[in-house]
């Protein structure tokens, strides 16, 4: 029997019912005579309050409200990539046909192509037992992605009929299961999931290998790891975007998902452009083939923002569940929690700091704990890792939202506005920033790099922690007055902003280096600091080692050697060499 209730009151996207009208804590609802969709989010005897993920305006008391009897799910199946959704899983291609620049209200539009058919592979037969996880087909869902059908958690049994290979859509049945109780359950390739729900696993792994993004900064100083959590904060203009731009272009994840949450709708319209145009550099097919964008800009409704964070980390775990390695670009989780901020008030809750809700660090918690590096049901491995984004007001870092997702995140990508005004990208600070996996991810540098990488690493951090201290003297009585030592040290950190943390992501050598690369660049440096060392303690003086090129030839490396000609690292080698001899033949 239908479940209904009348409108009593409406506050913004917050809808009042009066009464207890049958409906449950986090069930889907369509609200007024448009069908607006709508989540309960809270029951007493004498109210239910449910939040509208649509513009409200227009309704009045009295309208119907109905309940659905299911909860807020998003539909997995094949045509997930190379798609462009809402915060709740609509395709903007589909709607844009219908309802032009804007959303039309009340839109009901299918997540999924439900009519394309899809070339598949049949991987079960019949009579094989199943379970939760089990790959019964795969579908090339893009020329870059095997798409794995699976059986859905929870279910298990024995499979009385197999399909032929052949070509299917999303809703056809390819396999009858029949469970120990003698029930039969048709199985497609659509799955529906809970989006505040995670998807179980078997077991979650220590983290043990890095998410190689091509940034010299990330992947050499403060790396993050396949499954794990980062967070990047700074003020506007420093970068936030373009940063998690170069990941999600240049990460060696299998699958982007990218999550434009409040973003300006000119920003979002710029990620879409640049997206569809870019080549994925391992496998030569457009990125898009591999990339899932959420826009939720900032102009949509405050509630379908809340819920687009979910939405795009159920599609990660889905994916995981194949088998697959899945970053996640959260732009930004500030407009996240004004989002939240917004519907607190709304529902007269007691604000905490700075007006945000009580539960904001529940709520950061739950949304970075998705991440992880799993063995899946099917005994795949795979990995959900979160790079959220965050807009603190005017760069203050002491704000409730950086200082929560702090306590959650083990990497913080602290962004400088004076390295911004600098013209210094990434806009890193490498003083703020810090990465707390590196003693996990230690033995996979070692045995895929080099065994003196990490080492390396820590000789660099320690050169501009020396140089950060040294410059508050230099501020004070001038440069001139430091020992030779000192000035060397300064010299060599030039070296290290210059030519190994600042990056250009328009030259086609230096926006993505690999590991190999980064590791010869940092040996570099630092034989031309051991050099120079040994210069300064024979007595020479700074200003004699400055009159060579050496410096500024060391700082060009990364535009003059190319990415697949690291033989010409020798020539450096020699290069230093050959000025070392020739300071000490000139002040003999």
């Amino acid at each position: 029997m239908e479940r209904t209730g009348k409108i009593y009151g409406i506050n913004g996207p917050v809808i009042t019912i009066k009464g207890d009208v049958g409906f449950s804590m986090g069930e889907m609802v369509y609200a007024g005579e448009e069908r607006l969709i709508g989540e309960v989010i809270s029951l007493t005897k004498e109210f239910t309050t449910i939040q509208v993920y649509e513009e409200t305006s227009g309704m009045k008391p009295g309208e119907i409200i109905t309940g659905t009897g299911a909860t807020l799910s998003v539909t997995l199946a094949p045509g997930i990539l190379n798609n462009i959704f809402d915060g709740i899983e609509r395709p903007l291609s589909e709607v844009a046909k219908v309802s032009g620049d804007f959303i039309s209200r009340g839109f009901a539009v299918d997540s999924l192509d439900v009519h394309k058919e899809w070339d598949t592979t049949m991987v079960v037969k019949k009579g094989d037992k199943v379970y939760g996880g089990t790959i019964i087909a795969e579908v090339p869902e893009t020329p870059a992605i095997i798409h794995k059908v699976m059986v859905p958690p929870g279910m298990d049994g024995y499979l009385v009929s197999v399909a032929a290979d052949g070509k299917y859509t999303i809703n056809d049945t390819l396999a009858v299961l029949q469970k120990a109780d003698g029930t039969e359950v048709n199985l497609t390739m659509v799955q529906k999931w809970p989006i505040r729900r995670p998807r179980p696993s078997a077991r979650r792994f220590p983290v043990s290998q890095p998410l190689v993004t091509g940034q010299r900064i990330l992947d050499t100083l403060f790396p993050i790891a396949k499954g794990g959590t980062a967070a990047i904060p700074g003020g506007f203009g420093t970068g936030k975007t373009m940063t998690q731009h170069s990941i999600a272009k240049w990460s060696d994840a299998d699958i982007i998902i990218y999550i434009g949450c409040g973003e300006r709708g000119n920003e979002m319209t710029e990620v879409l452009e640049d997206f569809s145009k870019l080549i994925d550099p391992k496998s030569g097919n457009p990125l898009m083939d591999r990339t899932v964008l959420i826009a939720n800009t900032s102009n949509m409704p405050v509630a379908a923002r809340e819920a687009s964070v979910y939405t795009g980390v159920t599609l990660a775990e889905y994916y995981r569940d194949m088998g697959y390695h899945v970053a996640i670009m959260a732009d930004s989780t500030s407009r996240w929690a004004e989002a939240l901020r917004e519907l607190s008030g709304r529902l007269e809750e007691m604000p905490a700091e700075e007006g945000f809700p009580a539960y904001l660090a529940s709520r950061l918690s739950a949304f970075y704990e998705r991440a992880g590096m799993v063995q899946n049901l099917n005994g795949t491995e795979g990995s959900v890792s979160i790079i959220g984004a965050v807009s603190p007001q005017g760069g203050d870092f002491s704000e409730p939202v950086t200082q929560n997702t702090k306590r959650f995140v083990r990497c913080f990508w602290g962004l400088d506005k004076a390295l911004a005004h600098e013209r210094h990208f990434p806009a890193i600070s490498w003083l703020s920033s810090y990465s707390e996996y590196l003693p996990d991810l230690a033995s996979w540098y070692a045995d895929h790099v080099g065994s003196d990488f990490i080492d390396n690493r820590n000789q660099l951090v320690s050169i501009l922690t020396q140089e950060s201290s040294l410059m508050e003297i230099v501020k004070l009585i001038g440069g001139d007055v430091l020992p030779d030592d000192q000035k060397l040290t300064l010299e060599i950190a030039r070296v290290i902003r210059l030519g190994f943390l600042q990056q250009n992501a328009f030259h086609p050598e230096d926006t993505c280096v690999p590991l190999a690369k980064q590791k010869l660049m940092m040996e570099t440096i630092l034989y031309l600091y051991q050099k120079s060392k040994v210069l300064i303690s024979m007595g020479m003086p700074m200003s004699v080692l400055k009159e060579d090129p050496i410096f500024d030839r060391v700082i060009s490396i990364k535009f003059d050697v190319e990415n697949n000609r690291l033989d010409k690292f020798d020539d450096y080698r020699k290069a230093i060499d050959k000025f070392y001899d020739d300071v000490i033949a000139r002040n003999a």
